[in-house]
């Protein structure tokens, strides 16, 4: 990737973005009306973009970088929620927003408007998380009790390893020291058999990228189970039986690849993985994000199935990472991507019916809709949402945003242009 050499259509927008509402000033929570992307171009497809990713995310980076976030997060919970909500909402709005915004903050600096917004942003997150796991400090987050940890202490190392020059490298001895010992003490619990097993060996999987100790039978056992739950045409059961829902895009194949593809870089330790075994991983990835690219409707809606739909834009992890690796197949362009999720992000984060009055997202899908929230589902939860913003991580001069708006695949179906057909794959 090379370094961004020229303004991407946000001056002026976030000149007026910090003056009427105080984004990135210290004590103001931004409250931001964003404009229809209706034949925009790649450059304000990118500002849209970057100011919904801003809006979740700032509350939750700002008061963990000023000990705040324990005091101010709301603890709303869904009808039949049965976890201790203090012991694991914060770490999960920590670590699940940390992943969306992760490639993002690891694209170098520069001094467009976008290119300081970033700055502010990542050197907020640093101070927040050093505070996360200082004993002294108001924020210190949870590792020790409750299962859920296992499941947020692998979006942070997710996020670590999406973003090792912008978020690891730079935290100081003692930071990462206590990170490391946090992920350890998690060996001593198990979750649920389903995806959860891919998170703890994404975390092992982190451990053995920075050359600490780790648990190649959590590793090993996940990428068995893995191989074993496979269905067919790029579908993972969750667990022995096949739920229809959004897991295959929260968790399964992006943690899955990229937990295989550390696993062959060279550091010490035995690999049981081989390129076959990525390139497998890989390509059923790229399948499912055709999948994904295909539910957008024309008018950028998308279905409210399965469980954990409050987790909103995460529904489109593969979609996005497939675009940020360049990945796509040829029969989809970059720009029929970036043009169906503006529409989304649009319609979820245009107005302010998924935030409450303080920023905070709601309980919901479109709307403040408790009733949608699951057993698990507290506010922390919902920041999952970020993760349908990865090809942020993508300069502003790649061709995902400079190429022309183009129609995505759903769009040109329903206006009688030529789609190319469907049809299985078998990997």
């Amino acid at each position: 990737m090379t370094h961004i050499q020229k303004k991407i259509g946000l001056s002026g927008i976030v000149l007026l973005l910090v003056a009427v509402t105080g984004i990135g000033q210290p004590g103001r929570n931004p409250k931001i009306k964003l404009v229809n992307p209706a034949g925009t171009t790649g450059a304000q497809d990118r500002a849209l973009w970057v100011k919904s990713l801003y809006k979740i995310a700032y509350p939750v980076v700002h008061n963990l970088a000023e000990g705040t976030l324990k005091k101010n997060l709301p603890l709303e919970q869904g009808p039949s929620y049965n976890l201790v909500v203090k012991d694991v909402t914060y770490l999960e709005a920590v670590g699940r927003t940390v992943a969306g915004v992760a490639p993002w903050l690891e694209l170098p600096d520069d001094q467009t408007e976008e290119g300081l917004l970033r700055a502010k942003m990542r050197k907020e997150l640093l101070q927040g998380l050093k505070n996360a796991v200082d004993p002294a400090n108001p924020d210190c987050l949870n590792f020790k009790k409750q299962s859920q940890p296992i499941v947020d202490a692998a979006y942070l190392s997710h996020a670590f390893l999406r973003a090792p020059k912008a978020l690891w490298q730079p935290l100081d001895t003692v930071t990462k020291r206590r990170y490391i010992d946090a992920f350890k003490s998690l060996r001593t619990r198990s979750g649920a058999y389903n995806n959860w097993l891919v998170f703890a060996a994404l975390t092992e999987g982190f451990l053995r990228y920075i050359g600490e100790d780790y648990d190649p039978v959590r590793i090993d056992y996940a990428l068995n189970k893995m191989k074993d739950w496979y269905t067919g045409d790029s579908w993972y059961k969750d667990g022995d039986l096949f739920s229809m829902d959004y897991y295959n895009s929260y968790v399964i194949h992006p943690m899955l690849t990229d937990l295989i593809g550390t696993l062959l870089e060279k550091r010490p330790g035995k690999v049981h993985v081989t390129a076959a075994d990525y390139e497998t991983a890989l390509r059923r990835m790229v399948r499912h994000a055709e999948f994904l690219e295909r539910i957008i409707a024309p008018d950028g809606t998308y279905p409210a199935f399965g469980r954990s739909v409050t987790y909103r834009t995460a529904a489109f992890q593969v979609l996005g990472q497939v675009a940020l690796m360049e990945k796509l197949p040829e029969h989809i362009q970059p720009a029929q991507v970036r043009c169906a999720l503006t529409k989304v992000f649009s319609n979820m984060y245009e107005g302010n019916q998924n935030f409450d009055a303080n920023g905070w997202l709601v309980l919901g899908f479109n709307g403040h809709q408790p009733m949608m929230a699951d057993v698990y589902t507290s506010t922390g939860s919902l920041y999952m949402a970020t993760l349908g913003f990865l090809p942020l991580g993508l300069p502003a001069g790649n061709k995902f945003w400079t190429d022309p708006p183009a129609d995505w695949t759903s769009k040109k179906a329903w206006s009688g242009q030529p789609v190319k057909k469907d049809y299985k794959v078998e990997y």
